[in-house]
This record gives C-alpha cells, sequence and structure tokens, in this order.
C-alpha cells in the first residue's frame, strides 16, 4: 500500500484480532464477531487514545456522541466510536461532527483523517470540497481545506463538487477500486485519481463488528489491503 502511514497501536490491535480470528476459519471469524458484538453492544466512544474532546471537554469511554456535538483528535491521539449503525475509526488531528435533523444525516468532515462503514440509510458526508450521498457503504476521508481524499471501500456513492456540482459522479465499489481526490479549483483539477492509502481492510473488519456486521468482500476476496 503506497503512501500508507505507520501502524499505530489501535491499527495493530485491529490486525492482531484479523490474524487470530483468520486462523480459526470463516465460520470461527464469524462466531467471534457475534461473540466481540454481544460483549459490547453499547454506541458511544468504545476506544481511545491520547486526546480527544467532545465540544471542547475531554471524552471518556463509553460516552455517546449526540446530534450537533464536535469531536477532536489531538497530535498523537485516536478515537473510535458508534452512532446509531454506523461506527468511526478518527485518527489524530483531526475534526468530525454530524447534524440530524427532521430524519437528514449529515456527516461533517472538517479536517483530518476518518475511517466509517454506515447501516442502512442514505447519510450525506460533508467535506470542505465536497459533497457525498452513500446508502450502507464504507469509506475513508482525509479532509484538507483545498481536496478531499476519498475512497469508497464498498458500496455506492454520488459525489458532488462543492465548486462544480454539475460535475457529479456516481461511484459503485465492491474493495476499494476507485479512490480519488476531490478538489477545489478549477473544473479541469476536480477529480484526479489516488491509490489506496492509510487504512486497511482489519480496520474495516474491526469497525464493522462493532455494529454486528461483516464487510462484504470478507471471505469472498484473498486480495487484503
Amino acid at each position: 500500500m503506497k503512501n500508507a502511514s505507520p501502524i499505530s497501536p489501535l491499527r495493530r490491535t485491529a490486525l492482531r484480532r484479523l490474524a487470530a480470528a483468520a486462523a480459526v476459519g470463516g465460520g470461527g471469524m464469524l462466531g467471534l464477531l457475534r461473540a466481540a458484538l454481544a460483549a459490547n453492544p453499547e454506541p458511544g466512544i468504545r476506544s481511545m487514545k491520547g486526546m480527544v474532546t467532545v465540544d471542547g471537554k475531554p471524552a471518556a469511554v463509553g460516552q455517546q456522541i449526540r446530534p450537533g456535538q464536535k469531536v477532536v483528535t489531538d497530535a498523537g491521539s485516536e478515537a473510535i466510536f458508534v452512532i446509531g449503525n454506523d461506527a468511526f475509526l478518527q485518527r489524530e488531528s483531526s475534526e468530525f461532527a454530524f447534524d440530524a435533523n427532521a430524519g437528514v444525516v449529515v456527516l461533517r468532515y472538517i479536517t483530518g483523517k476518518v475511517l466509517s462503514v454506515f447501516g442502512k440509510g442514505r447519510k450525506t458526508l460533508d467535506t470542505p470540497t465536497a459533497t457525498i450521498g452513500i446508502r450502507g457503504t464504507a469509506c475513508y476521508i482525509e479532509a484538507e481545506p483545498e481536496r478531499t481524499y476519498f475512497c469508497l471501500c464498498y458500496g455506492d456513492a454520488v459525489v458532488r463538487p462543492k465548486r462544480s456540482p454539475r460535475l457529479r459522479k456516481s461511484l459503485r465499489t465492491r474493495h476499494h477500486e476507485s479512490p480519488l481526490y476531490i478538489g477545489g479549483g478549477s473544473d479541469a483539477d476536480v477529480y484526479s485519481r489516488a491509490s489506496v492509502a492509510n487504512h486497511v481492510d482489519a480496520e474495516l473488519i474491526m469497525l464493522e463488528e462493532l455494529v454486528g456486521r461483516v464487510p462484504p468482500f470478507y471471505g469472498k476476496n484473498d486480495d487484503m489491503y
């Protein structure tokens, strides 16, 4: 995987869990996922490292993230949390918030890096350079003021660049096929190809586990990221 970040302790934990599960086969993997879910069924912050705040106050494991609140991770920090039937891994130096009004869910990737898995239902992802409509999928976003890195790990999405909404793009992927950058400049620079970077399948499996699911690629593809 090109340009990958050093593996953090949380990521190492995910990889160890995946390796242990793989050793007992597909049926054993599903059993382990269900057992882990039964042991930890509650939403909220499930794990954190370093300085994590919610609305400017120190966060705590078990704390729920409610509409209108903002989660911020400091340098060297990470947080894993569950909101409804969605789960998130927020990396260091990142800001994330969500709103839910009149049945409309908007997830705001303000800055930084977040890996997300989503259950059924339409949601809108808001980044500095694009709005992205999704329905039951998974993605990794790196949000910067002038561009957004977007990997649709699996599922469906409609991307609308904020500067050029007429250049909307529909995506459907099964396993990281179409990572791209979404720019905030001229039409010619709106989309550019990217490689899969800074997220791995073990993390997707771990996040889906927290909400009682397995990724659609599990057991169907030996080419793991």
